[in-house]
């Protein structure tokens, strides 16, 4: 399967190329919070630390990204997008078994892009 047909991580039902492809490469910036918060999930599980970093709001990001070995993103759901806020659950498994990262996000809008600013 090419990452054309590839079905985005972020589970948006498009192909990655059409989706989160495109933000994960620069040709476009996220245009809300949920498409950002859906792009850096599909980042966390493409290990594509540096897009990671990248939209990361400069006042809290932290130095480095690091890696997180034996952790598979398994699935995305955004239970509420509102405004500059997004309460996700993302799902993942390691070697003890799945969990549930459970967060509401909070973006900032800076120089007219969208940056993940905390949880």
């Amino acid at each position: 399967m090419s990452v054309f047909t590839t079905p985005c991580p972020c589970g948006s039902g498009e192909s990655y190329d059409a989706c989160c492809g495109p933000l994960h490469r620069g040709e476009h910036q996220a245009a809300t919070p949920e498409e950002l918060m859906r792009s850096r999930y599909a980042a966390y599980a493409r290990d594509d630390r540096d897009y990671v970093f990248r939209t990361w709001h400069p006042r809290t990001r932290p130095d480095a990204v690091p890696p997180t070995p034996g952790l598979t993103w398994e699935r995305l759901e955004i239970l509420e997008a509102d405004g500059d806020e997004v309460e996700f659950a993302a799902h993942y498994r390691t070697a003890d078994g799945a969990g549930v990262l459970h967060e509401r996000s909070r973006f900032a809008r800076r120089a007219g892009r969208w940056f993940y600013l905390d949880g």
